[in-house]
């Protein structure tokens, strides 16, 4: 059981591989914008939204090194604003109405799905291209609806949500290295 689990995340990485140049890119994005005083937005549902949490808790404590808190929200993490949102306007809005009130113009939003077909994450990447943040889907399969609707989309190449999750996880990390390894 173990194995062939191991034997499908070295494979899902081999083909995921080619887009490190975008993790790069997504990574400097993100580098400039808290340098610039800007903030990190991140959102997902289920397990996607554990990752989104993992990002922003890093930010604003530590990775590894010992550096300044840096402003990152996640926005799965309020429970009194998803139930406040959801009740009101329903579960499609509870990512975008706080992209709404708490996003600036050069801030960034992570959106984690693995399946790119959530529509709060479709909503909440529409309502972070309006708002002038630069927005960054990370989804798997196909991509799903979202794909396209981010500045930046890296799509792992699986279909098993562990392993894509695993991938968010590996980005999310690398992230947090680059941040650290500037002088903040």
């Amino acid at each position: 059981m173990l194995k062939p689990a191991l034997d499908e995340l070295r494979a899902t990485l081999d083909r995921f591989e080619a887009q490190l140049p975008l993790v790069d890119e997504a990574g400097r994005e993100i580098i400039r914008s808290l340098r610039h005083g800007g903030k990190v937005l991140s959102c997902g549902n289920g397990g996607s939204a554990a990752d989104a949490l993992h990002l922003a808790e890093e930010f604003v404590g530590r990775y590894r090194g010992e550096r300044k808190s840096l402003p990152a929200i996640c926005l799965a993490a309020d429970v009194t604003a998803l139930t406040c949102i959801g009740n009101d306007y329903g579960f499609d809005d509870v990512f975008s109405r706080q992209v709404e009130g708490l996003g600036r113009k050069g801030d960034v939003l992570v959106a984690f799905t693995t399946s790119g077909n959530s529509p709060n994450i479709i909503k909440a990447l529409e309502a972070g291209k309006a708002a002038g943040l630069y927005t960054v889907l990370l989804a798997g399969k196909d991509g799903g609806r979202a794909k396209g609707l981010g500045d930046l989309d890296i799509i792992i190449p699986a279909n098993d949500s562990a392993r894509i999750q695993e991938v968010h996880t590996f980005i999310l990390h690398s992230w947090l290295e680059m941040v650290e390894a500037e002088k903040w």
